[in-house]
């Protein structure tokens, strides 16, 4: 793959990551904002890993990115579930 491809996505990603589903819910769901929170740590990591490794993981950190997306989003989604309870 082209390394370069890879960094503008993944850094895409992270742009969209970061700033698409920011809703924590802060006082009101301190646990939720929890797991967004150390979702964010991992997801960093795995950037700090892929950076480390000149982005030549098999494509699998990037799955794992792609999930932990997934995940952000279905805490949001529970989180936006609770609110209407």
């Amino acid at each position: 793959m082209n390394v370069r491809k890879i960094a503008l996505g993944s850094m895409f990603g992270l742009v969209m990551f970061a700033a698409g589903f920011t809703v924590a819910q802060g006082p009101r769901h301190p646990n939720l904002e929890a797991a967004q929170r150390l979702i964010n740590q991992a997801f960093d990591r795995i950037t700090a890993a892929q950076q480390a490794n000149e982005w030549d993981m098999d494509g699998h950190a990037a799955k794992a990115k792609d999930l932990l997306s997934d995940a952000k989003e279905q805490i949001r989604l529970a989180a936006a579930a609770a609110n209407r309870h």
